[in-house]
């Protein structure tokens, strides 16, 4: 079995329009997606008054933020999507936002790092059934050449979701406490989760596609998961896509679980600060990256399928000499000048792995394929970038206590030129295919 596009049996159809149940679609399960990244998020943005109250190091918080959520939510992935390939979509993202939120309310309720830890990894349990899903649901929705613009906005979902969570959570926590900042957000995961059955319809599988290319409109046959996982893992360009991306989340993660502890500890920015000033570069620089590469994937994908790679690899190129500054800078409103440099550049990796591995399967693996994706670029990103960098961090602390943060996160500098070689590599392969594949026709 190979990872190719739906064929066409005849002259290509117009192209769908668009209609206005499919932007409501796109709006909750954005919505749904911010509320995903707002939990998730919340443990850094509140890393130091946790870690004064429950008396936890730099490595605990990597651990909570990296392997210990990463195993739960990338291996409760697999089996999520295959169960939403076969059943429901729309059932399993709302069932999926009422576990993750309930669960952040227990982390709010949490009095030791045992407690936080078991809230931790049932969050992440519970956020591994958001994701996957709303990738296919939203690809049902959009025809193809409307969804790198589509996928652009509803990954808009975690710049929003961080940028509320820090102007938010570090309101509350300044106000009030770190733990009333959990509850209240749990408490709204909750009754989004109620409302989206009832928002969102589920979309015929693959209805756009045959659209697209005047296929029958027989439904697709359910596929197999080992032949599906082997259809994923023999293919050059979705393992390639999601080894980029794995790579490039050692940074993103790495850096975006720590930033705040970061500058609070080591720049000497306050609570207050963070609410306002960090909120709005997350928000503008990463929002603004996130958003563009939509834009740019749909604009450069129609000329060559290389684009896919080639935009990612000149992104993060582009972002490192901003994101080593930004580790020198020895004032925080420096340091957050030049950190709208990588929040902009780090993400383009997103919607164009997304774009691209939706695209070259068939319909009914897109959920198990996104799945895949998301188990290997999130295992390695969100599992080796936070314990990483907490744990260096500890590491350095006995000769560097002043700056041991700064010194751990110098060190990420070779992951970037790991991610831009990768993405150069499937930049490569995906030109050989398409060489291929106009010699065939």
């Amino acid at each position: 079995m190979s990872a190719t596009p739906i064929e066409s049996g005849g002259p290509p159809a117009a192209k769908p329009s668009v209609g206005g149940r499919a932007w409501v679609a796109l709006g909750v399960l954005w919505f749904i997606y911010v509320l995903n990244f707002l939990d998730r998020q919340l443990l850094s943005i509140l890393a130091k008054p946790i870690q004064d109250a429950l008396h936890i190091t730099d490595g605990q918080l990597g651990l909570l933020g990296g392997l210990y959520f990463a195993f739960f939510y990338c291996f409760i992935a697999i089996p999520v999507g295959w169960l939403a390939d076969r059943t429901n979509r729309v059932a399993v993202v709302s069932i999926a936002c009422g576990v993750w939120s309930a669960a952040t309310i227990a982390c709010g309720l949490s009095r030791n790092f045992g407690q936080l830890a078991v809230s931790r990894m049932t969050v992440g349990f519970g956020e591994a059934g958001g994701v996957p899903p709303s990738y296919a649901i939203i690809t049902d929705y959009f025809p193809p050449g409307r969804r790198g613009m589509a996928l652009g906005i509803y990954n808009l979902g975690p710049p929003v979701g961080a940028a509320l969570g820090i102007a938010f959570g570090a309101s509350v926590a300044a106000a009030f406490s770190w733990r009333d900042a959990f509850i209240a957000i749990g408490v709204v995961g909750l009754i989004v989760a109620a409302v989206t059955p009832f928002l969102v319809k589920e979309p015929r599988r693959g209805g756009l596609d045959k659209a697209a290319t005047g296929a029958a409109s027989a439904a697709p046959a359910r596929a197999g998961f080992w032949a599906t996982v082997k259809m994923f893992f023999s293919t050059p360009t979705l393992v390639l896509a999601a080894l980029g991306s794995g790579v490039t989340q050692i940074v993103t993660y790495g850096l975006g679980n720590f930033a705040v502890l970061f500058l609070m500890r080591e720049k000497g920015m306050t609570l207050n600060d963070v609410a306002l000033w960090y909120a709005l570069v997350v928000a503008v620089g990463m929002g603004g990256g996130i958003f563009a590469s939509g834009w740019l994937i749909d604009r450069y994908t129609r000329r060559s399928k290389k684009a896919y790679a080639l935009l990612p690899a000149m992104s993060l190129a582009l972002a490192l000499p901003f994101y080593i500054a930004f580790v020198w800078a020895p004032s925080w409103p420096l340091a957050l000048a030049l950190m709208l440099g990588p929040n902009f550049l780090n993400y383009f990796y997103l919607s164009s792995s997304v774009a691209l591995v939706q695209e070259e399967v068939r319909p009914n693996q897109r959920v198990m394929a996104g799945a895949l994706l998301l188990l290997v670029m999130n295992f390695i990103g969100m599992g080796v970038g936070p314990t990483y960098v907490g744990a260096a961090s500890d590491f350095f602390r006995a000769t560097h206590p002043d700056n041991s943060l700064q010194i751990a996160l110098y060190t990420l500098i070779p992951v970037y030129l790991a991610a831009i070689g990768l993405f150069l590599w499937l930049a490569r392969v995906l030109g050989r295919d398409t060489s291929r594949a106009e010699t065939v026709r």
